[in-house]
């Protein structure tokens, strides 16, 4: 199965200013990012800051079609959105919404095309350390956000090639040819991760012990 990506880029070796900042001000970024998408009211900001964001992308060596690669699978929902929001509020509010989508996007591909994933990963669980004392267990979190990064491409291939299939068999209409042997491969795809994960002895969390 190939691999392929889905909203968010891959990362790519680089030394730009933006490689070498601190992981924080890179999570700040997205969580910045995230709050103004609720924030803007003016469409025109939200291009603005859109603009920005892809600026900063493209210097970081990564190109504009790794970014096109990132936004592409996410261009039908964001149409089918920005439609019915046109319909419902008027243009320049589906325009906002659209964009501010859009800004989140961006700024996540920033953040994951100029950090290596076992960075982000102990970046989280930096993150995460404070919040043991609740109970939270930042080894387990990091690792499912691992695995949740690693299955959504998969899971995304799996559909491509599954579509190209049955388009080469003029079955592209039939729910059943495209939806169940994704199903039947992704339900196989979970089944070995957890039996791989459950080798190591991380598949399941730790119970008290029980005297025989």
């Amino acid at each position: 199965m190939r691999g392929h990506g889905l909203l968010l880029a891959n990362y790519v070796p680089g030394n730009s200013f933006i490689h070498r900042s601190p992981l924080a001000v890179k999570f700040l970024l997205v969580f910045a990012s995230g709050l103004a998408s609720f924030l803007i009211v003016d469409w025109r900001v939200s291009l603005t800051i859109l603009a920005a964001l892809c600026g900063l992308f493209l210097l970081t060596g990564a190109g504009p079609k790794r970014l096109g690669r990132a936004v592409r699978p996410l261009l039908p929902v964001l149409l089918v959105i920005g439609l019915f929001q046109w319909w419902q509020l008027g243009a320049p509010t589906a325009g906002r919404i659209v964009l501010n989508i859009l800004v989140c996007v961006v700024a996540a591909s920033l953040l994951t095309a100029t950090t290596p994933v076992q960075r982000l990963l102990d970046g989280v669980v930096a993150a995460a350390t404070p919040f043991q004392r609740f109970g939270a267990d930042p080894e387990r979190f990091a690792l499912t956000i691992g695995v949740m990064l690693r299955s959504i491409p998969y899971i995304a291939g799996t559909f491509a090639d599954v579509r190209n299939s049955a388009r080469a068999r003029g079955l592209e209409r039939n729910p059943r040819a495209l939806v169940l042997p994704v199903f039947i491969t992704s339900v196989a795809y979970a089944r070995q991760t957890g039996e791989a994960l459950a080798a190591r002895g991380l598949g399941d969390a730790e119970g008290p012990d029980v005297e025989a």
